[in-house]
Formats: structure tokens, C-alpha cells, sequence
């Protein structure tokens, strides 16, 4: 009983400790996309990265705590949580952390977005659409997965830590975002008929910072992955898928690049270190080592088919590759859990995926969910964005972009106002 006692209080605190983990990740997105874009708009990018948190702590505090956390049982079978204001009227009863592990992660879906449409977005239509998917996109969609009462639930989907709830939801707003505002100037060379004949790069201006920012994000990602486990052997499982799945993507998208380029390309590995994470996270606490793996080497190798499909097919100028990181590897993870799941792993006693006996039915519930919440995603966040454009615009004017956000939407010269600049 003593030992019972003394495990609930030890996971309590890794839980919160977990939190604190996922919100350090924040500045790994930061320093991920100030990095990984041009110096004229460092500054604006560190602004939206802590508005994205702040603003969804409003969001999250105003309904969408409620919309997650809150009974289903009110209406529509487990679609939506009953909204509440007992974070106010009732704080003494409160369940304070599960208000601050939700909200971690709500922040983490809205600010995959803004890497997508950096270098060119309004910051006042980035705070609107921020905020909304903090107060109604995120929580709805993630009551499905995660309260008891949600639907997906009662059908056995399965999404541990957001492979789907949160990175899919964040790529696909990012592409119908970037789709909807348009590349960069400079981005896609036309010919006369408008056919895009060439892409041009345009390399980040610190590439070190953006490999810092992905070592943090590493780093958090084992309490992303690892701070709802309820057993010592369950958290050492998922420690070790979460470090197996990034690590063999970074291998597998290094070899590929060296034999298709004749060098290994150093961007495009820290961002498959991203995407092996991302795939990982559904299935985290279900799959063995070997399925870990497999799961990193397909992650690896995915991110640079998604970065050439936003550049030479969709023709979506994403910066960052959040696209091909959090969308496209958001959906292989999900799928992964009706693959890869396996009853050998501590704490999963019920799933079995396609490839360890359990037939087709888990992946079937896997698509399904899939399905469901990427449809969801894509209606609410083109209707937002497309009252946002027709409003008050999404987009900054062509001399601002050419001199960059930094001194047009926050009267800022520079972020870095001791250095030399040349022309």
C-alpha cells in the first residue's frame, strides 16, 4: 500500500515535470524556425512563438480546456466536452494538472503552423488564427482521442501522445495556410504561361541555431512522449522508442541524401531527427525496437519526399518543411499503431497491429480516425483562414516582406543590432 502511495506521488510529479518538458519545446520551435529562415525576420518569428503559448493559454482558459477535458455526456455522443468556466468558479476543485498538461500541448498544434507561413504573414491575422486553434480546432479534435467519452475512444483509436491529435492537425493547417497565402516572393520562377520552371532556396540565416532548436525539441520530446506513462517499464519502453525512431530517420534521410546528392544534406537530417519524433509519438507506448525502427527509417526518408512535394508538385512554399515533418509524418505515425503494435511491450495488453496478429481491424480504426480528424482540421482551419484573407488580409504588402517583418510589424531593425550588416 506504502509503495502504491509512493508510485502515484512519483508519476503525479513526472507528469507535471513531463508539462514542463513539452513547454520548454517552445523554444525548440523558436530557435527551429528562426534558424531556419532569414535574419530580417527573426525577431517577428521569437514574437509568435511566445504569443503562440500565451494566447493559447487565454484560448485554453476561456472554453478550450472545457471542450477537452470537459463530460461528454452532455450532447452529441462524444463529439465535444461540456463547456465550463470551473477553472473559475470552482478552483478549489479544480484538476490544475491536467488543465497544465493539456494546455502544453494545445501550444504545441498552433505553433507548428506559423513555420509554414513565416516571412510573410501579418502578425495580427498570426494572433487571430492562433488563438482559434487554442480555443475551438485543437480541443474538439483532441476530445475525440483523448477524454474517455470521445468517439474515436469508444472505437479504439489509438494516439498516445499526438501523432495525429497535434502534429497532423499543425501540418495539415500549415499547408492549406501556406497554400492560401502564397510563396515568397522570389520562391518559384513562371514562365510566360504561369508554369513554375524552377525553385529557389532560400537558405536560413544560423543554421546552428536551428539544430540547437532541434536538440531541445529532442529533448522535450521525452516528456511529450513519456509523461502520461503510469510505469517505470512503460517509461523506459517509451524512452527508448522515442530515441530508436529519430535516430534511425536521421540515418536513413543521411544516406539518402549523400547517394541522391553526392553530400549529406545537413537541413534536411535535422529535420528528419523531427519527423522520426513525430512518427513515433502515436505509437510510442505499443511498439517493440524493431518497430521503432522501421518506423524512423520510412520517417526519414518520408520528410524528403514531403519537402519535394510542397516544392515541385503542390508548388506551397513552406520554410521549414512543417509540412513534411509534423503533416506527413503525423499521418505515418497514426498509421504506424495499426502496423507496427505489439502486447510485448509493457503496459499495452489489448493491441496488436496488422503485422503481430491483430488483423486488419486496428488499422482500420487507425485510417478511420485519420480520416476523421483531418477532415475536421481542413474545413474549420480554411474557413478561418478564408474570413481571415477576406477581412482584415493575411498577408503583409510586398515592400514590407522585401524589408522584412521585423521592422514593419514591431518597429525592430534588426534582432541583431551589434552586427555588422552587408549589402
Amino acid at each position: 500500500m506504502i509503495m502504491e502511495d509512493v508510485s502515484t506521488i512519483v508519476f503525479g510529479v513526472w507528469f507535471l515535470v513531463g508539462a514542463a518538458l513539452v513547454f520548454w519545446m517552445q523554444a525548440g520551435f523558436a530557435m527551429v524556425e528562426a534558424g531556419f529562415t532569414r535574419a530580417k525576420n527573426a525577431g517577428n518569428i521569437i514574437m509568435k512563438n511566445l504569443m503562440d503559448f500565451c494566447l493559447g493559454t487565454v484560448s485554453f482558459m476561456i472554453l478550450g480546456s472545457s471542450l477537452l477535458i470537459g463530460s461528454s455526456d452532455w450532447a452529441l455522443g462524444g463529439f465535444i466536452g461540456k463547456p465550463s468556466l470551473a477553472l473559475f468558479l470552482d478552483y478549489k476543485n479544480y484538476d490544475w494538472s491536467s488543465f497544465v498538461f493539456n494546455l502544453v500541448f494545445c501550444a504545441t498544434a498552433a505553433t507548428i503552423v506559423s513555420g509554414a507561413m513565416a516571412e510573410r504573414t501579418k502578425f495580427s491575422a498570426y494572433c487571430i488564427y492562433s488563438a482559434i486553434i487554442s480555443l475551438l480546432i485543437y480541443p474538439i479534435e483532441a476530445h475525440w482521442i483523448w477524454n474517455p467519452g470521445g468517439w474515436l475512444v469508444k472505437l479504439g483509436f489509438h494516439d498516445f501522445a499526438g501523432s495525429c491529435a497535434i502534429h497532423m492537425v499543425g501540418g495539415i493547417s500549415a499547408l492549406i495556410g501556406a497554400a492560401l497565402l502564397g510563396s515568397r516572393i522570389g520562391k518559384f520562377k513562371k514562365d510566360e504561361t504561369g508554369k513554375v520552371v524552377k525553385v529557389h532556396t532560400f537558405p536560413g540565416h544560423n543554421l546552428p541555431l536551428g539544430a540547437l532548436g532541434v536538440f531541445i525539441l529532442w529533448f522535450g520530446w521525452y516528456g511529450f512522449n513519456g509523461a502520461a506513462a503510469t510505469s517505470v517499464e512503460q517509461l523506459g519502453s517509451i524512452f527508448l522508442t522515442t530515441t530508436i525512431a529519430p535516430a534511425l530517420a536521421t540515418v536513413s534521410c543521411m544516406i539518402f541524401t549523400w547517394l541522391k546528392y553526392g553530400k549529406p544534406d545537413v537541413s534536411m537530417c535535422l529535420n528528419a531527427s523531427l519527423a522520426g519524433l513525430v512518427a513515433i509519438t502515436a505509437p510510442c507506448d505499443t511498439v517493440d525496437a524493431f518497430g521503432a525502427a522501421i518506423i524512423g527509417i520510412i520517417a526519414g526518408l518520408l520528410v524528403v519526399f514531403g519537402v519535394w512535394l510542397c516544392d515541385h508538385a503542390l508548388h506551397v512554399d513552406d520554410p521549414v518543411g512543417a509540412v513534411a515533418v509534423h503533416g506527413i509524418n503525423g499521418i505515418w505515425g497514426t498509421i504506424a499503431v495499426g502496423l507496427f503494435s505489439t502486447t510485448s511491450v509493457p503496459g499495452n495488453d489489448t493491441l496488436n497491429g496488422l503485422f503481430y496478429g491483430g488483423g486488419v481491424h486496428p488499422l482500420l480504426i487507425q485510417l478511420l480516425g485519420f480520416v476523421a480528424v483531418a477532415a475536421w482540421t481542413a474545413v474549420t482551419i480554411t474557413i478561418v483562414f478564408l474570413i481571415i484573407k477576406k477581412t482584415i488580409g493575411l498577408r503583409v504588402s510586398e515592400e514590407e516582406e522585401i524589408k522584412g517583418l521585423d521592422p514593419t510589424e514591431h518597429g525592430l531593425p534588426t534582432a541583431y543590432a551589434d552586427f555588422v550588416t552587408t549589402k
